[in-house]
């Protein structure tokens, strides 16, 4: 065992060490009171960014409902689950924590219609994926500090963030951070198991809150997502213990369903990832990033867990309802776009006098929370496409 995740906790040799972190981009003096990860945790918590998440869609416009989640409720509860299942597996919480925290920062506004929109416009000029959009944030956008831009975080949160990277990017970013970040895509190896962690813990929380936001909508029923096994055999657990379940509180019978649903899948994640661990007994952080990935659901739970996406992506990504407004979310975003290449002096100056016009365009717009886009795009367009709240 080595390092301290906090009182009482111990690291296991395989997790990420603070003490031996890859440093940051630009040095920095160790802060007095925080490990490295700590502190990208407090910077990250601290920016624009994160801000503007609790504005931005996950599946329902933020204005189409109070209790809907919003990018940043789901990266709350990313950051909940990952923080749990490392302190039970003794990787780094904090690390898994700002991971968590950081990895939709690049989201654009209206989710992936959003994403999908913005790329379509920037296929002649190196295309947009939130991912590299959020890494975009921490690194550059964010303008926070004297002496860099950006936040200027640990090699191990970074690496975290960028969770997908196409071949050619990786080479780019090789290129201008020998040894970085762009590495592991080249040769083809993992990130820290606290990344893959992250990774894990994002599937789990929007699996569970989708469902929940989806039957809230009315888009869904229970007894769809009930059909199959993943929460079907929890609504029978539940209501053999708590049979007044079945009428007098049927919301309080989902959120039974997926208590149960979630924590099924934490200690399935903790056992199948400590068998793995187990067996491949890597020696140390680096060890395990030469290894395939080592934090993983048991096969029983991933193709449990792939089915539920496949009926999500079915009933509700595609929902009519769902789909109209996308369509609606895709137009704003594609108008906007076109009218701030033409004229981007409708930018603020950082934006305006860069001379990369379209990727300018493209930061300011993923940088927009919902309902700003929606009031841009009536004032530059004098078109209201979405109904306002009051």
């Amino acid at each position: 065992m080595q390092g301290s995740t906090g009182p009482g906790r111990r690291l296991s040799t395989w997790a990420s060490d603070p003490r031996s972190s890859r440093g940051r981009r630009h040095p920095e003096p160790a802060a007095p009171t925080r490990n490295a990860f700590q502190r990208d945790r407090d910077r990250i918590v601290h920016s624009t960014a994160f801000r503007r998440l609790v504005y931005k869609t996950q599946v329902f416009l933020n204005h189409e409902g109070d209790l809907f989640r919003t990018r940043l409720t789901h990266t709350l509860e990313v950051a909940q689950l990952g923080r749990s299942i490392a302190r039970a597996l003794g990787l780094h919480e904090d690390l898994v924590e700002a991971i968590a925290l950081a990895h939709d920062l690049g989201h654009t506004p209206f989710g992936h219609a959003g994403q999908d929109a913005l790329h379509a416009c920037m296929a002649p000029h190196g295309g947009f994926e939130h991912n590299l959009q959020s890494l975009r944030v921490v690194d550059v956008l964010e303008q926070r500090y004297p002496d860099f831009d950006g936040l200027n975080l640990s090699f191990e949160t970074r690496e975290g963030i960028l969770k997908h990277c196409p071949l050619r990017v990786a080479r780019w970013i090789e290129r201008h951070e020998p040894g970085g970040i762009g590495r592991r895509f080249i040769e083809r190896s993992q990130p820290g198991l606290e990344a893959q962690l992250a990774n894990l813990a994002d599937e789990i929380a929007y699996n569970a809150h989708d469902v929940d936001d989806g039957v809230r909508s009315g888009l869904i029923t229970l007894d769809q997502v009930c059909e199959l096994p993943l929460l079907g055999v929890h609504r029978e657990a539940a209501l053999r213990e708590h049979p007044s379940l079945q009428q007098a509180r049927p919301r309080r019978l989902l959120y039974e369903i997926l208590r149960r649903m979630l924590s099924a899948q934490v200690y399935d994640v903790i056992d199948a990832t400590g068998a793995a661990l187990k067996a491949q007994a890597p020696a140390d952080a680096d060890a395990a990033r030469a290894m395939a990935p080592l934090v993983q659901f048991s096969p029983a739970m991933r193709a449990a867990s792939t089915d539920l996406k496949r009926l999500l992506f079915k009933a509700l990504y595609r929902h009519p309802a769902v789909m109209e407004t996308t369509l609606t979310a895709q137009r704003i975003v594609t108008e906007l776009f076109e009218v701030y290449v033409e004229r981007p002096q409708e930018m603020p100056a950082d934006f305006a006098g860069s001379p990369l016009r379209e990727r300018a365009v493209a930061d300011y717009i993923a940088g927009m929370t919902d309902r700003y886009a929606i009031r841009e795009h009536e004032r530059l367009t004098g078109r209201r496409l979405f109904r306002q709240p009051a």
